[in-house]
């Protein structure tokens, strides 16, 4: 029996996180009862609300429902939060997000996209064409879409385009008929222990694809030869020895036009209005599994057109003939690198970046790869590093990273210092970058430039 089906009531013990909101929206859209927790009120949690999901924000047993079918909580959640704890000790149906979504896998046809960095993009894209051309598909995102303002939307079509979160192995219950794997690089090693380990797992990952599916992989990746699949495509921004690639770029007006080639089809004139070099190879992977379920190539063209992008990657939140100001969730040295190519293959102004490190424990097992990839700009200025579950490690701080950097300018600064210095020196063409509580940040800037 569908377990789904089972559940009328459904609580969830961080709501507000961008994985959890989208699997409340789910239920919402079965007619269920949603309501959950989060320790913070944000936009998101905000427009729950709206959506009519009851969200508290005080950890209080006294203000959780009892009469739930499934409570669902994140890996971001402390093992002792009162609630969950509760849950536990009175014997109710607990899982993780990742349970719920092997729940979701085992009854429908399923695209999962995995990778260290890239996923949410190419997810985002993927579940756009599918949406754009009038295929349908239910999405389960990892940012909000700016196409459609939210990160979930329903279908009749029983097709699930789903983010494989490769934190805690949870995409490993998922059952993909077509996976795409974007990434590999050494992030997660808390979790993991190794890169090897990480590499093991996304192995593992590619071995979960049903029989006869596909896997759309990025070409070059480590263990390509070790990854399972009856159908297999890699793919690459500008590689010809990949199965699919682009070639004929050019460059106009802060966006791209060029050619995809596969193996024995071309799309010609593509048109991809988001800026990275990076979203190029993003959108071949996208078209890569669009041309797979058969979709016509004037409709995958009109999508990959019209596709707006997804709030916080590359996103262009003010753009007029005096300043420039880019927001993304960059968060790993290679993400960072292929941000500020992605800047520099556009702008030939001075490039400021406003760094904030992410985890003490990312920050210390890259601290010389941060600083390689931040010494592309021209002048940074590092805040201090967002802990999110951690709690800090000795001798680990921006200062860190900062030491290791070979550019003359450069600083640390908190965040009220950084907006003073905003305000002085007013930069033209500036990018915020990280995956912590920088994003409040954006707006005020904004504001400041725009003054």
């Amino acid at each position: 029996m569908n377990k789904l089906s089972t559940i009328q009531k459904i609580y969830f013990i961080g709501i507000g996180g961008i994985g959890m909101s989208a699997l409340a929206r789910y239920f919402k859209s079965l007619d269920a009862s949603v309501s959950g927790y989060d320790k913070t009120i944000t936009s998101l949690t905000r427009e729950l609300e709206n959506e009519g999901i009851d969200v508290h924000f005080e950890e209080d047993i006294n203000m959780i429902p009892k009469d739930v079918d499934v409570v669902v909580y994140t890996p971001a959640i402390p093992s002792d939060n009162e609630e969950l704890v509760y849950y536990k000790e009175n014997n109710y149906t607990v899982v993780k997000r990742s349970d719920v979504l092997q729940w979701i896998t085992e009854s429908s046809f399923n695209i999962c996209v995995g990778g260290t960095h890239g996923k949410t993009t190419v997810t985002t894209m993927i579940a756009h064409v599918l949406r754009d051309s009038g295929y349908g598909c239910n999405a389960f995102l990892g940012g909000v879409s700016a196409n459609y303002k939210t990160n979930f939307w329903a279908s009749e079509n029983n097709v699930s385009v789903i983010e494989a979160d490769e934190y805690d192995r949870s995409f490993l219950k998922l059952s993909p008929d077509v996976e795409v794997i974007t990434a590999m690089d050494a992030d997660h090693l808390d979790i993991y222990g190794s890169v090897v380990e990480l590499e093991n797992a996304f192995v593992d990952f590619s071995k979960k694809i049903k029989d006869n599916g596909c896997l759309v992989s990025k070409c070059g990746l480590r263990r390509s030869k070790d990854l399972n699949a009856s159908t297999h495509y890699s793919y690459a921004y500008d590689n010809e020895a990949a199965d699919v690639y682009a070639n004929e770029i050019e460059v106009e007006n802060g966006s791209y036009k060029y050619d995809v080639v596969g193996k024995n089809w071309k799309l010609d004139n593509v048109e991809l209005h988001m800026g990275g070099l990076h979203n190029i190879e993003n959108s071949i992977a996208a078209i890569t599994v669009a041309k797979y379920l058969k979709i016509d190539d004037d409709k995958i063209k009109k999508a990959i057109k019209n596709f707006k992008g997804v709030y916080r990657r590359f996103e262009y939140v003010l753009k007029n003939s005096k300043h420039l100001l880019i927001d993304d969730y960059a968060h790993h040295p290679a993400e960072i690198r292929a941000l500020l190519s992605g800047v520099r293959s556009l702008y030939d102004d001075k490039l400021t970046v406003i760094f904030q490190p992410h985890l003490y424990s990312r920050t210390n097992d890259f601290a010389d790869e941060f600083a390689n990839s931040l010494d592309m700009a021209d002048e940074v200025i590092l805040l201090p590093i967002y802990p999110a579950r951690e709690v800090p490690m000795e001798g680990v701080t921006s200062e860190l990273v900062l030491k290791k950097m070979e550019l003359p300018q450069k600083q640390i600064l908190d965040k009220n210092a950084m907006l003073d210095w905003v305000k002085l020196y007013k930069p033209k063409l500036l990018v915020m970058c990280g995956a912590g509580d920088i994003d409040a940040l954006v707006e005020p800037v904004k504001n400041i430039l725009m003054q």
